[in-house]
Formats: structure tokens, C-alpha cells, sequence
């Protein structure tokens, strides 16, 4: 039996009030106020204080004291991120507002006596924690999931050296889930990287859609040509590249789960004799001049900053003189990856492998590889908008995707997705669309206008004719 002066009741209060009193002081500095409670208690206010800063779109609903005692207590930048893996804390409302806190946990801007004051406060939480009321003591104790498998990859959760064997541990890490918890938010054109909306109330498959043909138009696709997509997916743009332009396509991915659902799709297409899928790495492609046409879809992100030339070289090497080349990636609005809380987010959570640079030292890797750069397009917007669309289906379809993963992983996807919107709407990263051809006399020769990229809005499956070649 427990010596202690304190009821379970005068415990669970003094708790609740150390909590409140934590969280005030954390939130003191941030520029606007929002709402909290604490289990089921009062809602109360934090940060400023002026009613017209106070954001009520959301709300954090801290499910234990203790879970309040580890943002001072624990060391990671993305403890508030755990606790919410965790479902120690919970979001209410809007989730892209609530994103707004993302900023502030940066840097908890204590002077050193706060800091110091906190965290003899968040000790006598954990104590008292120990003997609270399930309700009141929740265990944070256990991990965030490693990534989307739930266990940590064998590399150990960062890719530092960008080999085969880490690349390949990375795309399983991040795809190989479940193609039916894929398809409840991609949709089904399973498309999983930037669409293209060339009207703005375009559903999001429409504008998936709109973006495989914008591709393909940009590549001036024609029939027979041999076609090679690195990093094909679910074999969406090898299939609409079949179907519409009569091309040979090739395509490889390191996901058995994607290479076996890219089967099955050519297979019910009929369109066994113009495609086909493997599962290889691009070091891995043989030959020389082979390919007609080359795309990179989403792909080049994994390649690792230092692998950025081995990977162009290897495109200029596989692509005939006339040829084309298209990579679409995401960029950095500035050089490097350093690491900060938001690139330790990806690498911990989404994308082991992942590393970004901004668009002019990619340019110049291209160019250092002997391409000729042609045409350059932002996305950006179009990103933000597909990224909110995922978010919103992936959240109307939350009970389905409960049945392929759990919780956490929901959670670690739904807050990834969201917080890659904000980051591209505020313009710290972007995507761009490179559209180069080999150097020299035989270059690839292009429409001396942008007219047959822009003819006729494309909607849903209803494709316009193609120009003549």
C-alpha cells in the first residue's frame, strides 16, 4: 500500500493543474493563441492572449498528464509529432491549422530559468502520473511506428549511403503497406505523385488523368517508339502511354507489391505484347541509345543527392540521340538537405531514402550529364491541391483504412500528407517538371511553340485527338 498525504482525487487535480500551468508556459512566446484540454476537462486557452490572435479552427486534446510532461522531458524535436502517432494527443478540427505549430517546435523559445522551471514542473507530473487513473496516466512509453510497416527498416531509418540494397529497403518501407490502402485515397487511376489541373474544379482523378497526358504530350509519344518509365508505380503512365500513343513500354520499380498490381492491370488491359514491368534498379538498366523516350515520375527523390549524377548518366546513356527525357521531382527552396525537424520527419517516418535539392543545382546536374535543358515547368499549386484531396479522401475513408493498417500509421500518413500541403503552399518545396534531350546535332527536335501541349483541356478519360506526327 502507498504511502503518499495526497488522495487519488487531490492527485488527479493537482495533475490536471500542473499540466495546464506546462502547456501555458511552453506555448507563452507562440504568436497566437489556440485551444487545449486535458482528458476530458475544461478547455483552456494557451500562447497570446490577445482574443483577436486566438485561433479556434482547432484544438489539442492531451489524453494523459504525462503526455504533457515528455514535451519538456523528452529530447526529440518531434515529440509532439509522437505523442500524436501515439494518439497520446489528438487533433480536433482543422488539421492543416493546427500545422501552424509545426514552426514553433523549432525551438521552444524558453529563456534558461523557464526551461529550468518547466522541467522541475514535467518531473513532478511523471510522479504524480505514476499513480493517476488509467484515463489520467496513459502510457507513453511505447514507440511511434517506424514508418508505414510498423518496424524500423534494417538500415535504420535513415539512408545514408543510397545503395541498392538501401534503396530497395526504402521503397518497401514506404510502399510495399497495402495496394488497397493505396487505392481508398489515390483513387483509381493509382497515381501516386503531383496531378495536373487544368481546370480548377477537375476531380482528382480528372486531373490525374490530365497529368498522364500532359506527360505524354510533352514526350511527343508516337506509335512504336520504345518508352522507358523509372519508377513506374502501379504501371499508371506505362498503361496510358500503351493505350493512347501505341508506344513499347518499359517499366521498373523496387516494389513487389506495385510490380505485382502493374501486372495485373496490363494483363486485364490486353496489353501484354506493348508493356511490361520489372522489378529492378535503374543502376541496373543495360545498354546504350535504346530508349525513344525516358520519364521519371516521382522517382528522382530517392536517388540521394550523391547518386544525382550516376542516375542522370545513366539516363543520357539509355537514350537515343533524338530523344526526350522528362524528370518530374520535388525540390527544396534551398541547396542541400540539412537536417532540421522537417527533414528528420521524412527520413524518420516517410521516406528513408528521401533527399531534395532546389531546382537550379538539379538543372545543373542535368547539364553536367550532356543534357540540353528545353522546358521547365512548376507545379507547385497543382501539388498543394492534390495533397488536400488525398488528405480529405484518406480521412472520409478512415474506417477502411483501419482494416490494412493501424492507427499510428494512419495517423503518420494522414499528418504527413497534410503538412507536405502547407510546406508547398508556403513555397518551401516545389516540383517541377524538366523536359531535357541529349546534346549535340542529333538533339531531339521539338515544336518551335508550346501550342501541342495546351490544344484542349483533357477530362476524365475523354482524350483529344493527337496532333499528327
Amino acid at each position: 500500500m502507498r504511502d503518499t498525504t495526497l488522495s487519488d482525487g487531490a492527485e488527479t487535480d493537482r495533475g490536471a493543474e500542473l499540466a495546464a500551468s506546462l502547456l501555458q508556459r511552453v506555448f507563452q512566446h507562440l504568436s497566437f493563441g489556440f485551444p487545449v484540454r486535458l482528458c476530458n476537462g475544461p478547455t483552456f486557452a494557451v500562447g497570446a492572449r490577445n482574443a483577436a490572435a486566438m485561433d479556434s479552427r482547432f484544438l489539442l486534446r492531451f489524453v494523459s498528464a504525462e503526455a504533457v510532461g515528455s514535451l519538456i522531458l523528452g529530447k526529440d524535436p518531434l515529440r509532439l509529432a509522437e505523442a500524436y502517432f501515439r494518439s497520446d494527443v489528438d487533433i480536433e478540427g482543422d488539421l492543416f491549422a493546427a500545422l501552424r505549430l509545426k514552426d514553433h517546435l523549432d525551438e521552444l523559445r524558453l529563456s534558461t530559468w523557464e526551461r529550468l522551471s518547466a522541467w522541475f514542473m514535467a518531473h513532478e507530473l511523471r510522479s504524480l502520473s505514476r499513480h493517476l487513473p488509467r484515463e489520467m496516466g496513459h502510457d507513453v512509453s511505447q514507440p511511434a511506428p517506424w514508418g508505414h510497416l510498423g518496424t524500423r527498416p534494417s538500415h535504420g531509418g535513415v539512408v545514408r549511403g543510397h545503395s541498392k540494397d538501401e534503396n530497395r529497403d526504402a521503397v518497401h518501407f514506404h510502399y510495399d503497406v497495402s495496394n488497397e490502402f493505396y487505392r481508398l485515397w489515390l483513387g483509381p487511376s493509382m497515381v501516386y505523385s503531383c496531378a495536373y489541373f487544368e481546370e480548377a474544379n477537375y476531380s482528382l482523378d480528372e486531373a490525374q488523368q490530365a497529368k498522364l497526358e500532359h506527360i505524354c504530350r510533352k514526350l511527343m509519344l508516337r506509335p512504336g517508339e520504345q518508352f522507358l518509365d523509372i519508377g513506374c508505380g502501379w504501371g499508371s503512365l506505362v498503361i496510358h502511354a500503351a493505350r493512347h500513343y501505341g508506344v513499347k513500354a518499359y517499366g521498373i520499380t523496387l516494389s513487389e507489391k506495385q510490380l505485382q498490381f502493374a501486372q495485373r492491370r496490363i494483363a486485364q488491359e490486353g496489353l501484354e505484347q506493348q508493356v511490361t514491368v520489372e522489378l529492378k534498379d535503374y543502376r541496373d538498366l543495360q545498354g546504350s541509345e535504346v530508349y525513344d523516350k525516358v520519364a521519371s515520375i516521382g522517382m528522382f527523390e530517392h536517388v540521394g543527392l550523391k547518386n544525382l549524377p550516376l542516375y542522370f548518366d545513366t539516363v543520357h546513356r539509355l537514350l537515343k540521340p533524338s530523344g526526350l527525357f522528362l524528370n518530374h521531382g520535388i525540390t527544396h527552396a534551398r541547396p542541400g538537405w540539412d537536417e532540421n525537424v522537417s527533414t528528420t520527419f521524412i527520413n524518420r517516418y516517410v521516406f528513408p531514402d528521401g533527399e531534395l535539392d532546389n531546382i537550379s543545382n538539379i538543372q545543373r546536374c542535368m547539364e553536367d550529364a550532356k543534357f540540353e535543358i528545353a522546358d521547365v515547368e512548376a507545379l507547385r499549386d497543382h501539388y498543394a491541391r492534390t495533397l488536400r484531396a488525398w488528405v480529405l479522401q484518406l480521412e472520409r475513408r478512415r474506417a477502411r483504412a483501419l482494416e490494412y493498417v493501424s492507427e499510428s500509421i494512419y495517423r503518420v500518413w494522414r499528418l504527413y500528407m497534410a503538412a507536405s500541403a502547407v510546406e508547398f503552399e508556403s513555397g518551401h518545396i516545389g516540383v517541377y517538371q524538366v523536359l531535357a534531350s541529349r546534346r549535340g546535332p542529333l538533339h531531339a527536335k521539338l515544336p518551335l511553340t508550346r501550342r501541342h501541349l495546351y490544344c484542349q483541356p483533357v477530362a476524365g478519360n475523354q482524350l483529344v485527338e493527337r496532333l499528327a506526327p
